[in-house]
């Protein structure tokens, strides 16, 4: 008689076919992908790119016509899974970023004569990891999701199975992922032990302002597995090399969607689940910030190789990003830094992917990653040049291009926490700001000031694929600098959900 009162009492989980669209589209798009690649002939494998741009394209349409719904949040499985307006912003971010990394690829994997329908398999099915991310707000949706997106993006940095660098990429992305999802694992089994629940509210009602030891490992075992996730010192070794041997298009990938879902993770761990224990998690994360942009920028000064100085680019970034939630926990700043994350994020994403776009056009031709080999740009491709030049400047942060916003509200949610420790660690990203100019300056130098190499002046060959994606890029750097109410409006909407 039990069992039968278990089933009566037992009900079916209601599902939001509406909120569940994007992810279904995806999953849709991946088999499609893989029927397509098995029924067609190499000769027609170039219907594989259509198939995944068109993908994510149908997947963004319900995402904006939830946006425009007035019912607010919508929650599945016991509030385990929310669609609300923080994860369709970030969801938005995945989808374009993706989009973008298909113009970048279609002609790369054409031309390097690769697995394309495994490689756009695995690119979309990541993504369909980022999308569940955004909506995660239980520990074990959000480690499924994380694995979801990490086992595709360490498969397709060894992607070049014949190169050794491409080989050495994966091996050291999957061996120092496995070592930090395994930290991280630990920290979340002992905020279930501790709260008796793997979801997200619980957590943070049963940890309450009550740190103890236990509480306080438990914290700092979770917010040091996602900060190899965000490649933040000292977990960013596997960051370099894997970006110089990893496909450009997957390093472009890499260092923008990849790191926009690491920091999703981590923000809603760090707002949901454990925001009374910020006395715990702060100064962590000031260290890392501060370690982070400072030894990201210093080695970058000493780059010769451009792929290479865009890592340590990216995680000297990644310590920008950093600085509002190093003050997250005062009262009073949890929306300005909420706010000014997702903001930075929106920015960077536009500028990152540009800059990406911009190093295989010109590599196609100079057949180099050296600095060097971007001499005379202006002189024989000045379109190329000034849209470098653009993308160099919003990352320096230089008004008025979309990259200067971005670390204006970081700044701006440092100073309103108004404390000594946020003064200081304003101070730092200051210093830090004006010595990123120096190995952004020496790409500008290059190609202004300094003649070709070996006197090749012809021109540049862009194709139209890497066009379309300059014309996205290019555009929303300058648009998002010059109107930077666009992209807040983006942040408050946002930064309100989620907080």
């Amino acid at each position: 008689m039990s069992l039968l009162a278990a089933a009566a009492d037992w009900a079916a989980p209601v599902i939001d076919y509406h909120a569940l669209a994007p992810e279904i589209i995806l999953a849709a798009g991946i088999v499609a992908v893989l029927l397509v690649d098995l029924f067609v002939s190499d000769a027609r494998k170039w219907l594989l790119a259509p198939v995944a741009s068109f993908s994510l394209l149908a997947a963004f349409l319900p995402v904006l016509t939830l946006a425009l719904d007035e019912g607010g949040a919508r929650e599945m499985f016991d509030g385990r899974y929310v669609v609300d307006d923080f994860s369709l912003v970030m969801k938005a971010l995945f989808l374009l970023a993706g989009y973008v990394t298909v113009l970048l690829s279609a002609d790369h994997l054409r031309e390097g004569d690769y697995h394309q329908g495994e490689f756009w398999f695995l690119m979309l099915t990541s993504l369909l990891g980022m999308v569940m991310m955004a909506s995660s707000r239980d520990l074990v949706s959000i480690f499924v999701a994380l694995e979801f997106l990490s086992i595709p993006a360490y498969m397709m940095a060894a992607w070049r199975k014949r190169d050794a660098l491409s080989n050495e990429a994966g091996i050291k992305y999957y061996l120092l992922g496995v070592f930090a999802s395994a930290v991280m694992l630990y920290g979340m089994s002992l905020l279930y032990g501790i709260a008796g629940s793997t979801l997200l509210v619980d957590i943070g009602r049963a940890l309450g302002d009550d740190v103890t030891a236990i509480r306080a490992v438990a914290v700092f075992f979770v917010v040091t597995g996602f900060a190899f996730k965000v490649s933040a010192v000292p977990f960013h070794t596997w960051a370099p090399d894997t970006y110089q041997g990893a496909p450009t298009p997957v390093t472009a990938f890499l260092s923008v969607a990849s790191k926009a879902a690491g920091f999703v993770a981590l923000v809603t761990v760090l707002y949901v689940a454990v925001p009374g224990s910020s006395d715990v998690w702060q100064p962590v994360i000031w260290i890392l910030s501060a370690l982070t942009m400072t030894v990201g920028n210093v080695l970058a000064l000493r780059q010769t190789n451009i792929v290479r100085m865009l890592a340590y680019s990216s995680v000297a970034q990644g310590g920008f990003i950093l600085m509002p939630l190093a003050v997250a926990g005062i009262d009073g700043v949890a929306d300005d830094a909420l706010r000014a994350v997702v903001t930075y994020l929106l920015l960077y994403a536009a500028t990152n992917l540009g800059t990406f776009a911009i190093v295989m056009a010109v590599a196609r031709k100079t057949r180099s990653g050296e600095i060097s080999s971007y001499g005379g740009l202006f002189g024989y491709a000045p379109g190329l040049a000034v849209l470098m030049t653009i993308f160099m400047a919003s990352l320096a942060g230089i008004p008025p291009l979309g990259g200067w916003f971005g670390k204006f509200a970081a700044f701006q949610s440092l100073i309103s926490a108004g404390t000594t420790w946020s003064y200081a660690l304003a101070v730092i990203g200051g210093i830090n700001s004006a010595v990123a100019f120096g190995y952004y300056g020496n790409v500008l130098r290059e190609m202004w000031m300094k003649p070709a190499p070996d006197g090749d002046t012809s021109p540049v060959v862009v194709r139209p694929s890497i066009a379309v994606a300059l014309v996205i890029t290019g555009v929303s750097t300058i648009v998002l600098g010059a109107l930077p109410g666009l992209v807040i409006h983006l942040g408050d909407i946002a930064g309100l959900a989620g907080a």
